[in-house]
């Protein structure tokens, strides 16, 4: 997405709310420091849930973005390995903006090159894998297990890896469903719709519009295994290809 799909109104309104994020991100980033080295990093799921939120819709609402969020299922499901579709740049401020309870990030390894993020993520639990290494991922997130077990915490990740994928919905990952099945945890699967029509290149530039999460219901892996895992994956990707209104073999680049 350039410069050219955007009005220069619409323009000016995106980039003024990147900046107010950056700015909410600098006032807030020593205050979350200070929570998180006085309790010891217990203060993790208050950032999370409440500061995350906090920081991120102010952003989303001067770029002219409305936010939703719809539940399919009576109540959401905790704790689960919840997993998203992940096509925009955008998707990092929505995810922020959901403050699911007692989450964790599965995040590229390369966000640590920033020290702000190296030192927000460490100290509140999040989780950094190297993604074109998938057996050195797997292996990250099975060392993670202990402590996501141990306090009954959650995780969110994208089975595309990267939001640069073929199609509207990329080949899904075993990572994800692999660390599901050794927790113990069932699925949550959220669909983001209208993430890749507002911005689908590689920054926060938007277009204004309408952004809907769809948080469905909890998807049972007790009965998962090595042998039928790539079926089940295969039936979870079928639903994202439904939701998105697309057919498998339809393929779209990401521009």
């Amino acid at each position: 997405m350039s410069y050219n799909d955007f009005g220069l109104k619409e323009y000016f309104r995106s980039t003024l709310g990147i900046a107010t994020f950056f700015l909410i991100f600098l006032l807030f980033t020593p205050i979350i420091l200070f929570l998180l080295l006085i309790t010891f990093g217990k203060a993790s799921n208050l950032v999370v849930e409440k500061i995350a939120p906090m920081m991120v819709r102010p952003t989303m609402w001067i770029s002219g973005i409305s936010f939703d969020v719809k539940r399919h299922a009576d109540e959401i499901t905790s704790p689960a390995v919840f997993i998203i579709n992940h096509s925009s740049t955008l998707d990092v401020l929505t995810l922020l903006a959901l403050g699911l309870p007692k989450i964790r990030f599965v995040a590229k390894w390369e966000f640590q090159y920033n020290p702000i993020f190296l030192i927000l993520g460490r100290l509140t639990g999040q989780i950094f894998i190297k993604r074109e290494k998938s057996e050195k991922a797997i292996a990250t997130l099975k060392k993670t297990h202990r402590r996501i077990k141990r306090d009954k915490l959650s995780v969110m990740m994208a089975p595309e890896g990267s939001r640069k994928h073929p199609g509207i919905i990329g080949p899904f990952k075993k990572g994800p469903f692999r660390m599901a099945m050794d927790l113990g945890y069932p699925i949550v699967p959220i669909y983001f719709e209208g993430n890749r029509e507002l911005s689908k290149g590689g920054t926060l530039i938007t277009k204004s519009g309408q952004v809907t999460a769809h948080i469905h219901e909890a998807i049972d892996t007790s009965d998962w295994t090595l042998d039928n895992l790539q079926g089940n994956i295969k039936e979870v990707r079928n639903r994202y290809l439904e939701w998105a209104d697309v057919e498998d073999d339809e393929v779209r680049p990401i521009s």
